[in-house]
């Protein structure tokens, strides 16, 4: 039981840390200073938490569906726009900031933008600073002013240092016409996390559950071939 609560290897080299740490450091520190050039440092200063989490996201796991580009824009303006509405409705307190992200959340999954940081977003525009307060509806505007910088910088500086982002989709592995059966061996926890070692870049998933996926995804093929098999006897 002692061993479920222990961390799990990174399968990421320490040059990987690296180059994420430095594109985060600066994504958020250009995020912020072109959000100061419009609206003042304070107004930039009270975004800082948000922008530094969706940074380590969009820099350090930028192959994962929550550091998509729909991911951020989506979720911060979703994260403005809930959390400006609660404010003028319910007030600036603790509670409607913690009411504001609920509905944050429910929004997002629902628009399919997940993106943790919009949580934390949704509070912090609640909970406004006077500067950002006296902006009213227009506190928007830093708010998507700072996730598209984020995003133009990860963008630049994710494919320059050889990361491919946005993830496209996934190309099919080819199919050989003609080629005798082989039975392929059955693919192991220890398999995907060499295979992730070799890939060289962090995935938000563990071995242990790619496995499990990989089974229940076997399962569900081998139902629809009986299927298919018994449907084509009965016609």
């Amino acid at each position: 039981m002692l061993a479920r609560w222990l961390p799990a290897a990174i399968n990421t080299r320490p040059s990987e840390w690296s180059r994420a740490a430095i594109g985060m450091a600066l994504g958020t520190m250009f995020s912020v200073w072109a959000c100061a050039q419009v609206f003042g440092m304070e107004v930039a200063l009270h975004l800082l938490g948000p922008l530094g989490a969706s940074a380590v996201l969009l820099f350090a796991v930028s192959s994962g569906a929550l550091a998509q580009p729909w991911s951020i824009m989506g979720s911060y303006l979703c994260a403005g726009i809930v959390a400006l509405l609660v404010a003028r409705v319910l007030g600036r307190t603790l509670g409607s900031a913690c009411l504001a992200a609920g509905m944050t959340v429910i929004l997002i999954c629902w628009l399919r933008c997940l993106h943790p940081p919009a949580g934390g977003l949704a509070m912090t525009l609640v909970l406004a600073d006077p500067a950002s307060i006296a902006l009213g509806w227009h506190e928007l505007a830093p708010v998507m002013l700072g996730a598209g910088a984020l995003l133009a910088c990860a963008l630049a500086y994710n494919n320059a240092t050889r990361t491919r982002y946005p993830k496209g989709p996934v190309e099919p592995a080819p199919v050989f016409i003609g080629s005798p059966p082989v039975t392929d061996p059955a693919i192991t926890a220890a398999d995907l996390k060499l295979a992730l070692a070799e890939m060289e870049q962090f995935f938000d998933v563990e071995p242990t559950e790619l496995e499990q996926l990989i089974h229940a995804a076997e399962v569900h093929a081998r139902r629809r071939s009986i299927g298919e098999v018994l449907a084509s006897r009965v016609g």
